[in-house]
């Protein structure tokens, strides 16, 4: 028992001693930086502007029509008119299905109406004198009434024949599957030679390239500002869109569509722009990123990028308070405008922030404040 309170007093003994030295070694370094000459640094005043904001959001290239191929009618695939890949032209012939039992169709149909108008003709003659014969009662009255019915009843089957005949055009017109919209066209699904039906499923896709769509994604926060910048939330605003390279397309295009409600499980609204693509250089399903930019301008506090930092927290500056001292103030921004980041909150118009010389600077020590050009003279001097 007695070994154990002994071992419990030394252990307290060393806490004391080794919180004295850390102690005396932290005022020993506090004293000695306060005696070191205080770093030089370039000081800026916050100032505001009126600025166009925008918003950054990942996005994704649809077509605007995008056209599933397929048989109207049954038959051999006899012919390919393009190949994979091709740009094609609303109304050109994509495949050939075998037409002869279609042509066929429409001769028999055809045909059936010549007969049916050769009937209709010697009808018409026959009641036309049957007309004059029962005015002068050299026929009975039954028999001008049946030359009349058989007269009304060819003239319902031409119209029947008609229709038939151009039902059997119709089927046969369908032996040229056309391409229905201007477009590129995907991978053929059904090969020459196959039979297909109706129920084959698709023969190949066409996505239309010119325009083309953009969706993208704006969170409901980015939203409620975009509209409250522009007082409306369904306005047409300017996108510029860029590749995952970095590049930017070179035609702007202009959002022109949202859709009615904030998706609950990601907490944003779909928007979608359209852009001009004549070169097809835009293709479906592709990724990229887009910037969509307010219609009103916006006056907000501007702080240089040099002077933003971050880390872990977030995105921070160095302002100096009442007492002329560094202090560590961590930002919020809306985007870049130019050499400037927007500031959202954590700064004001005529907050003073640290633009040169930062990474001499620690919270709460004393910095002189220099200007620029002194401070690239000092700079210059020491990497001599």
């Amino acid at each position: 028992m007695k070994k154990k309170i002994a071992l419990i007093i030394i252990v307290i003994l060393l806490a004391i001693g080794i919180r004295f030295i850390i102690s005396s070694t932290g005022s020993f370094l506090k004293n000695k930086t306060s005696r070191m000459n205080p770093p030089k640094v370039a000081v800026e005043t916050i100032t505001e502007d009126n600025v166009t904001q925008s918003f950054d959001a990942p996005g994704r290239v649809v077509s605007k029509y995008q056209v599933s191929i397929m048989a109207r009618i049954s038959g051999y695939l006899q012919k390919s008119f393009f190949k994979e890949g091709d740009y094609v032209k609303a109304g050109e012939t994509l495949f050939l299905i075998e037409p002869l039992e279609y042509q066929n169709a429409s001769n028999v149909a055809g045909a059936n109406i010549q007969n049916i108008k050769a009937q209709l003709t010697y009808a018409n003659k026959q009641l036309a004198r049957a007309e004059e014969l029962v005015k002068q009662d050299y026929i009975a009255k039954s028999k001008y009434d049946e030359i009349l019915a058989n007269r009304d009843a060819l003239q319902a089957q031409l119209k029947a024949a008609q229709s038939n005949y151009n039902d059997s055009n119709r089927n046969l017109s369908y032996t040229r599957v056309k391409a229905p919209v201007d477009g590129r066209i995907g991978i053929i699904d059904v090969t020459v030679g196959n039979y297909v039906t109706p129920s084959s499923g698709s023969l190949t896709t066409i996505n239309s390239t010119n325009p083309i769509y953009v969706t993208f994604p704006l969170s409901a926060e980015d939203y409620a500002r975009l509209s409250s910048i522009d007082k409306s939330g369904n306005e047409k605003r300017k996108v510029e869109l860029y590749f995952p390279n970095g590049t930017k397309y070179e035609l702007d295009g202009v959002q022109d569509f949202l859709d009615n409600k904030v998706d609950e499980s990601t907490g944003t609204v779909t928007m979608r722009a359209t852009f001009q693509n004549p070169e097809n250089k835009l293709l479906h399903g592709e990724f990229v990123n887009v910037k969509l930019f307010a219609n009103n301008k916006v006056t907000v506090p501007l702080v240089p990028l040099v002077a933003v930092q971050e880390n872990q927290e977030g995105k921070y500056v160095y302002t100096i308070d009442e007492k002329g001292l560094p202090k560590l103030t961590y930002i919020k921004v809306l985007g870049q405008s130019g050499n400037n980041w927007m500031v959202k909150s954590g700064l004001k118009k005529g907050d003073k922030v640290i633009v040169e010389g930062i990474l001499k600077v620690m919270p709460g020590s004393p910095v002189e404040i220099v200007s620029k050009e002194e401070l690239e003279k000092e700079n210059a001097k020491e990497t001599k």
